[in-house]
């Protein structure tokens, strides 16, 4: 492995493991955090290791637990974050952080005993401002096993590599993400303006400035969807909703992949607006529906039948719920220039 620069103080066998600050921002993670943060301390690496929280104001005990981890253990910092927003909270804690390693983990991410180990040997090997991996979802009742297959599948969100896999090489952007510090001051940390695809913008800045951002799939972090139709399709309309934001604020960042869902919505839409006059309009839904029946059939394979039966369902809420969140995505929300 390539050499970071040492700290004349590290003890011997730190040496060429740089310490690593990870940010958490948490938000009504009383039941999952303590063991978020075992995990991360009890992580298969050389060097230092140090966690900063930025805690929202949580409807549960989870400040009382974050005081409670940090009061036992030294290595374990607590900041505030009023807003309760994650860019915000990120921002916060990358403040509060020492080391020139920022690693940034959901306060419910489960991380492979290995994934900071791999993210800065992949850092030092690349030579890359950010390294990440796979957002590798595992649900537990059907209707979450439906949904990890669907954020798996090319079908359910296209191409991006930290969904569905590839191979290690320069991306667009990454699941959550080991940056190298003065990547993070180059371009001012993370634009609080962004309630979601904070990450994405973020990466691109990284990208414009001349940094890479790199894909490793040996970091796969696993991910839990979320629990029923009400929740994902509010996931994925402000998914579209805030990708449109990143449109209008950074020209030339949208592709065909992006304008499939808003275009399938609009079909369909007029479809059945004009089938009662024009019977034949109702090909472009029906079709649709024929369309995710068909890949429910191919992706689907070795789901239990209670999670198959779920899955057209999943990829219409998905497909629907982002293209709708695009199409209606005010111009208000526009970040503000200067």
């Amino acid at each position: 492995m390539k050499q970071f620069p040492d700290s004349p103080h590290a003890p011997a066998q730190t040496r060429g493991w740089p310490p690593i600050s990870v940010v958490m921002p948490v938000l009504n993670e009383e039941r999952h955090l303590r063991e978020a943060v075992d995990q991360v301390l009890a992580q298969n690496y050389p060097g230092e290791i140090e966690v900063v929280l930025a805690v929202g104001p949580s409807r549960d005990r989870t400040q009382e637990v974050a005081d409670a981890i940090a009061a036992a253990d030294p290595r374990v910092v607590v900041v505030p974050n009023p807003t309760g927003r994650t860019p915000n909270a990120l921002n916060a804690a990358i403040a509060a952080s020492r080391n020139g390693v920022i690693a940034r983990v959901d306060g419910h991410a489960m991380l492979p005993p290995d994934y900071l180990r791999v993210a800065v040997e992949t850092l030092a090997e690349t030579g890359a401002d950010n390294v990440g991996g796979i957002m590798a979802a595992e649900g537990v009742t059907p209707f979450e096993k439906a949904v990890a297959c669907a954020m798996t599948s090319k079908i359910g969100v296209g191409a991006a590599a930290f969904h569905v896999g590839g191979t290690a090489g320069p991306a667009d952007t990454v699941y959550l993400g080991v940056f190298r510090r003065s990547a993070l001051d180059r371009v001012g940390g993370y634009d609080e303006h962004f309630q979601r695809a904070q990450d994405w913008e973020m990466n691109h800045r990284i990208r414009q400035t001349g940094g890479l951002v790199w894909f490793q799939p040996r970091m796969r972090v696993t991910y839990r969807p979320r629990p029923n139709v009400k929740a994902l399709a509010k996931q994925y309309f402000h998914y579209g909703r805030w990708r449109r934001v990143v449109a209008r604020t950074h020209e030339g960042t949208i592709n065909l992949r992006y304008l499939a869902p808003p275009a399938a919505v609009l079909a369909m839409l007029l479809g059945l607006v004009v089938s009662p006059f024009f019977p034949l309009g109702l090909i472009v839904p029906g079709g649709y529906a024929v369309a995710i029946v068909a890949g429910s059939v191919l992706t689907g394979r070795g789901l239990p039948v209670s999670a198959w039966l779920r899955l057209p369902l999943v990829y219409a809420t998905m497909h629907c719920s982002w293209g709708w969140g695009f199409l209606t995505s005010p111009r208000k929300l526009a970040r503000p220039s200067g």
